[in-house]
């Protein structure tokens, strides 16, 4: 059993975005060697997440709609109290700051539409860390 282990850094622009990390997490792999396995992402962080789906600008523009909706930033939270960013860490939870994806022959297995990315909730921010493992032969 052989391990990999390497982290994105990347910047935000926006309160929240979606940024499409698929590139970075399958040069990742490539570079491990890994043939046959499993690979985690995880948003080293309470207010971001990590999602699959389509790299479609309306979709992620509803996507992002449907976060307000559902988690308003102008609600009152108690944890608002002491930061502004209730909602983000709410909405990190839902969705979760962690994936795991099938390696075979050295690449990451995804549907036709499936993009991976960091979801960005209490941007923008200079640093954000995603921690990639790989775990396998």
């Amino acid at each position: 059993m052989k391990q990999f282990t390497k982290e994105i850094r990347l910047s935000t622009q926006k309160k929240r975005e979606l940024i499409n990390i698929t590139e970075a997490v399958e040069k990742i792999v490539s570079q491990s060697g890994i043939k046959e396995g499993f690979c985690f992402i995880s948003a080293l962080h309470a207010t971001g997440a990590i999602i699959l789906n389509e790299d479609e600008e309306r979709l992620k523009t509803d996507f992002l709609n449907f976060i307000e909706k559902i988690l308003p930033s102008d609600d009152l939270y108690q944890h608002n109290i002491h930061d502004d960013n209730a909602p983000a860490h709410l909405a990190a939870s839902l969705f979760g700051q962690n994936q795991a994806l099938v390696i075979k022959d050295n690449r990451i297995q995804r549907g036709t539409w499936q993009e991976i990315f960091f979801l960005e909730l209490d941007g923008p921010r200079e640093e954000r860390f995603i921690l990639v493992q790989l775990i396998g032969q």
